[in-house]
């Protein structure tokens, strides 16, 4: 059998052919960043980089170089499809028309992936995005997606058929326990779940798969995919807002303590210019949540809501709405998008803790798209042997960017940068906590 090929049978959720076949394939908010970042940062250069937080999990032993290259590759040889970008042109998301300018559709049109750094040093690959920020921003989501899959593959390529039968038969049932809790859950009050899990997934046809089931199943409490293509080819909402390259890479571009304590604002205001409603949504960890929020212009309250990605849901939902409480703002009438590791346990009782006093969404990311612990003990992926894999910017014009967190094991960046950050952000000293 040839690397890679796995028997197909009379399994539709196997994964065959290339990992990446569209553009689209990539998460929304990608768009929405991409669009802000053509149009106020247009010639700056940033780098990004495939980070391993699970380093005793070394991905070559697993993944054979070739078969990423090949991926990598064809991935770099797509182009947006006219019926994509007209998709985009005239699809009205979170109930917006044109939100994608003409101009910015017109760029999107001759787009295509840029060139890719990758080494092999010591068992483990060494994998750069170096080019116009512009560009680069687009390879971290099928980046992370093609080394997901390329693991999954590796485990099912060595089971026969019924081996096979029994590991999906085994997930389904896992997902299918879960969307029952998911129902009752729905049952006793308001309940938005979407889809938030391209990035670490089994797979593409195995992400389409729990979309359909929590569409069928949650009806009107599942609200849609962070996934663009899943979002035309299945007709539900494309879910996304931004994400923490924003200000990691304006702040890097600062000249000073005081533009670099600036940046974070910046963002909000350059993003305000661009978009409103409902996707005015805070992201308040980049570096650190209790500084952010204590130094935040009154404007940003009035902002929809907020996603909190690095602490513990119940924490954060409690510190946001006593934030907004203090600026004299009503809970009630904001939102908080939880999306940082979420698992059923986790879902359950953030909802029930914070339901009423604001509105709860979840954005179900690995546990809802790559959950085969526990289906075929000993085989990669099935066992639950899932590495943490992050794409992150590393560099902005020769200056490192630099991530905090809420999480001390999300650190990003120099220790000495780290370092300064932490002063000038006046960082609480937050807890590692497992990613």
């Amino acid at each position: 059998m040839k690397t890679g090929q796995i028997h197909k049978g009379f399994n539709p959720l196997l994964p065959e052919g290339p990992i990446i076949q569209s553009l689209l394939n990539t998460d929304f908010y990608k768009f929405l960043m991409l669009q802000m970042i053509w149009r106020f940062k247009p010639k700056t250069h940033a780098t990004f980089a495939v980070l391993n937080r699970s380093p005793a999990i070394r991905l070559a032993d697993t993944i054979a170089k070739s078969d990423l290259v090949a991926e990598l590759d064809h991935a770099r040889g797509l182009r947006f499809q006219k019926n994509e970008l007209d998709w985009l042109a005239a699809t009205r998301f979170y109930g917006k028309p044109e939100l994608f300018g003409p101009d910015f559709l017109d760029y999107l049109a001759s787009f295509r992936l840029p060139a890719y750094e990758l080494t092999l040093r010591n068992g483990t690959f060494e994998l750069r995005f170096p080019g116009l920020w512009s560009e680069t921003t687009l390879w971290e989501v099928p980046a992370l997606a093609i080394l997901s899959e390329l693991l999954s593959r590796a485990a099912l390529q060595a089971m026969s058929p019924s081996e096979l039968d029994a590991l999906y038969a085994c997930a389904c049932a896992k997902l299918w326990d879960k969307v029952k809790r998911l129902e009752a859950l729905a049952r006793e009050g308001p309940l938005a779940v979407s889809d938030f899990g391209t990035r670490r997934r089994h797979g593409f046809l195995w992400q389409r798969w729990c979309i359909e089931v929590l569409r069928e199943r949650l009806r009107e409490s599942f609200i849609g995919t962070s996934n663009v293509k899943l979002a035309m080819d299945l007709g539900v909402a494309a879910i996304g807002t931004n994400a923490h390259e924003l200000p990691m890479v304006y702040a890097a571009l600062a000249n000073s303590d005081e533009e670099l304590r600036a940046a974070p604002i910046n963002v909000l205001e350059d993003w305000a210019k661009l978009y409103d409603g409902d996707l005015l949504v805070l992201l308040p960890d980049t570096f650190g949540s209790t500084h952010f929020l204590s130094v935040a212009p009154d404007f940003a309250a009035d902002w929809f809501g907020a996603r909190p990605d690095s602490k513990p849901p119940i924490e954060a939902g409690e510190e946001l709405i006593a934030w907004w409480k203090g600026r004299g703002r009503n809970p009630a009438e904001k939102r908080i998008i939880l999306s940082d590791g979420m698992t059923i346990d986790s879902i359950e009782a953030a909802v029930r803790h914070l339901r009423g006093r604001a509105m709860v969404s979840i954005g179900w990311g690995t546990n809802l798209t790559n959950d085969f612990s526990g289906c075929w003990p000993g085989r990669l992926g099935a066992a639950g042997a899932l590495p943490s894999i992050v794409c992150k910017v590393v560099e902005a014009e020769g200056r490192p960017a630099v991530k905090l967190s809420d999480n001390r094991d999300k650190f990003l960046g120099p220790p000495e940068e780290i370092a300064r950050y932490e002063r000038v952000f006046h960082y609480c000293r937050g807890e590692a906590m497992p990613v």
